[in-house]
Formats: C-alpha cells, structure tokens, sequence
C-alpha cells in the first residue's frame, strides 16, 4: 500500500481524496487544510485523520506520496519541502507562478529520483490519446498548423472578487484555463517556442485577462492559434478543441469525438480515406472509480503506478509542465 497524504481540501483536492480513497493500493494518513469547517466536517464523516498543519501530519504520518491541491501561490514553497523530505509529489496545475521556481523544482526531483505528476488530466482522455497515437503514426503526414479553442462560461459578470481575479495567487484566464490548451498542444504537436502576437482581453475582470488570443510557432517551426475565452455564456461548460492541419489529412478533436479526414487510405486498423468519426466511447479507459470524468481517475492511477515503479514517470511529469509555465511566460510578456 501506498501511504498518501492531501494538502488541501477545496474542490479538487476533495475530488482528488474521493479518488484516492477508493484506490485499492493507497492508505489515506492524513489530510491538512487551514480551514477548520472543511477539516471538521471530514473528521466527523469520514475515518480520515485531518490536520490544520501540514507540517504536523508530514511529521507523523511519513507519507510515502503527497497530493498537493492549495493556491498556485503556495506550489513553489511546498513542493520543494516535500521534495527535499523525499516525497513524491503530485500537484495541481497550473505548476508555478514563476519558471525558474518550476525547473528548480524539476532538477530536485530528478535528482533525488521522485516521482512528480502535474494535474494536466487532457492527456488521459482517450480521443486525445488516439489522436497523439495517429499523428505519431504519420496518419495525417507532416502538421502544417495547428488551432487550439477553449470557451466556457467561468466569469460572466462584474466583481467577482476571489483568487481568480487575482494575478499573484495565479488568477486569470491564461494561467487557469489557457494553461490546460498550451499544454495539450505542446504535447500533440510539439513544444512551443516562440509568441508572434498576444491580445488579452477582460470583459468582466479588473485585475486579470478573461481572454487569450495568441499567434504561436512550435520548436519545430510549426504555425498554430489560441482562442480562450472564459466569459462566454454561449456554452453550457468549458469546452476545449484543437484542429490539426497535416500534409495527407487533418484531426479535428475534442473531449468526447475525434473527427480525422485522410487525404488517402493508410495501414492503420479502422481507418479510411475520407472523414472518419469516433466517439470517447470508443477509446475511454476502465478506472474502478469514476469521478468527474475517468480521466481524473486516469491521472491519479497514473501517479500511484509511478510510485510503485510499475510505470514510468513520463506524463505530466514537472519537466513538460514547466514546459508550459514558460509558454505562460511568454505570452504574459509579449507586450512587456
């Protein structure tokens, strides 16, 4: 069994908990969290032993891995201590505020051979995967361009004061939201490198962008846009999609249909020339607990499969999400 402990108990990290406590190979020792209604009411309903100091439960509890789900802010600092007491650590996205804090990080992980997972849970979403599967396998020939679009109706109204209308707790449309888009680009098509245009926009919000329109260039020479817009109260929820161009065809996919037109027919099963549509049913991994969507699920097992050295610690790992911290970075200074 896995000992695993959770700092922070907010919306993801009690998603996270409900995850982690239905894991066959992990133990639950201790959860922390600074709010005492939140700590009270798992104390008096579950069997879980709660903290109000994460530092007190690191002490006693020992964990073998820890879940770190608190305000951006806090990733930096934490994370190290965690890492230099020799837990692995998983922790939610965005990575950090600040780059260098985010390859730092990478290089003591490395070092002290700890696994480290960021919470990008697009990659375990099978359209995406089978995507990455057919552009790796030549299906739709060399990627010309690339366009990413993300809508959803977060912020719709004025005077919204929480941490997502503040900048220095990692509020805002381009950290919270466009970071989940650069990041799933970066790994479809290739990493990006350079910013050839910026608009950030606000509809609703004082302090930070409710918009990100960008013009992107990959490593590799690749041309490609981001739309992400999280005041549009034309969609019921967050909605993401990426359009592929390639040399003999072109992906269109989201989170529940992968749509791929071949210019000619190709030695992959399933697969003709001309539009070929599937559906997440038909890639949608089994997890023996479905919350939120299989892919968080997906990404946890992930993570404790790492742990036990069953798997190797490639997705999501602080490297490739620091990757996308820097392509935060430049976006953020393009105007600058």
């Amino acid at each position: 069994m896995i000992k695993v402990a959770l700092i922070g108990a907010g919306k993801m990290g009690i998603s996270h908990l409900a995850i982690l406590g239905a894991h066959p190979d992990v133990e639950i020792v201790g959860v922390a969290d600074t709010t005492k209604i939140v700590t009270e009411v798992l104390s008096k309903y579950t069997n879980f032993q709660c903290f109000s100091d994460y530092h007190k439960m690191i002490e006693e509890e020992r964990p073998d891995a820890v879940v770190v789900a608190v305000p951006t802010k806090y990733h930096a600092s934490l994370v190290e201590q965690l890492l230099n007491r020799g837990i692995h650590v998983f922790v939610e996205k965005p990575f950090c505020l600040c780059v260098n804090d985010g390859l730092a990080l990478t290089k003591i992980a490395i070092e002290k051979h700890l696994v480290n997972q960021v919470g990008y849970h697009n990659k375990f979403i099978g359209t995406f995967l089978e995507a990455k599967n057919l552009i790796e396998q030549g299906a739709i020939g060399d990627i010309m361009h690339f366009s990413g679009d993300m809508n959803g109706p977060v912020v719709i109204k004025q005077k919204q004061n929480n941490w997502r209308s503040k900048p220095e707790e990692g509020g805002g449309c381009l950290m919270d939201y466009a970071a989940h888009l650069i990041d799933l680009i970066n790994y479809l098509v290739a990493p990006i490198s350079n910013v050839q245009g910026v608009i950030l926009k606000s509809f609703y919000s004082g302090q930070v962008e409710d918009s990100v329109f960008s013009l992107l260039e990959t490593e590799n020479h690749i041309s490609g846009v981001i739309n992400v817009n999280w005041s549009d109260e034309t969609y019921r929820k967050m909605s993401t999609q990426i359009t592929i161009i390639g040399s003999k065809g072109k992906i269109i996919v989201d989170a529940t249909e992968l749509k791929v037109y071949l210019k000619h027919d190709i030695n992959i099963d399933n697969y003709t020339k001309g539009w070929n549509i599937k559906h997440i049913n038909d890639f949608s991994e089994d997890v023996d607990f479905f919350l939120r969507g299989e892919e968080y699920s997906a990404q946890m097992n992930h993570f404790i499969k790492a742990v036990q050295q069953n798997e190797p610690n490639h997705i999501n790992n602080f490297k490739s999400a620091s990757q996308t911290d820097y392509v935060i970075d430049l976006i953020r200074n393009f105007n600058n």
